[in-house]
């Protein structure tokens, strides 16, 4: 199987930390569960799954704090399902009269390179890996993608570049550091009620590597 690996790069980044109630708080780096979504936004098919094994950080790890307008409410499911079968009522929410204001502790200058590899979904039976590795590689190299990718919240939009030789390019970040317990995905093996997945990450000499879907090392 193929290994591809991607450069990112980013003004504003948020990995937000699930422990956190109100307040938005980044992890030090991107997440493994964010890094996929950078590769879906360019390849997604029900038959393939992605499955990060690397995360480099590029860049030194700086932070932001910023203070922002939120609507604090959102509009119930079932107000719009029943607006679904015809039912009256009003879906609309006035942000003036539900405003409230939120701090965010985010990344800024952010740069990663990123190492994933196609693995067979847990959807439908589709054509060979093969055929999708050289779609992802044909629409990455034209920096095609299906939806903009971005880093944490989708208002931090990122720019990708597919690397074919990574040992020539830059260096990582010459820092080690314990990252604590990171969230890796979530499992969706009941659809209903997914429950999160989580590692112990460290980062050595500005490289965290990522274990495998069936690697002991992942708390459940």
């Amino acid at each position: 199987m193929t290994t591809f690996c991607l450069e990112i790069e980013g003004d504003l980044a948020c990995f937000t930390r699930p422990e956190m109630k109100a307040e938005r708080v980044s992890y030090d780096v991107i997440t493994p569960s964010a890094a996929r979504a950078i590769f879906e936004a360019i390849l997604w098919k029900p038959a393939i799954d992605w499955e990060v094994e690397r995360i480099e950080v590029l860049k030194p790890i700086r932070w932001l704090t910023i203070r922002r307008n939120e609507v604090a409410s959102k509009v119930p499911t079932g107000a719009v399902l029943a607006a679904m079968r015809g039912a009256p009522g009003t879906l609309a929410l006035y942000a003036d009269d539900d405003r409230q204001q939120r701090g965010s502790l985010l990344l800024r200058d952010v740069g990663y390179r990123l190492y994933a590899r196609l693995v067979p979904g847990r959807g439908e039976r589709g054509e060979p890996l093969a055929k999708y590795e050289e779609m992802f590689r044909r629409r990455a190299a034209r920096g095609q993608c299906v939806t903009q990718p971005y880093l944490g919240c989708r208002e931090f939009d990122c720019r990708f570049r597919l690397v074919n030789e990574p040992a020539n390019g830059r260096a990582a970040l010459d820092e080690t550091r314990d990252l604590g317990v990171m969230l890796y995905d979530l499992d969706y093996a009941d659809p209903d009620h997914p429950s999160p997945i989580w590692f112990r990450a460290r980062m050595e000499r500005g490289a965290v590597a990522v274990p495998g879907r069936a690697s002991p090392e992942l708390l459940r």
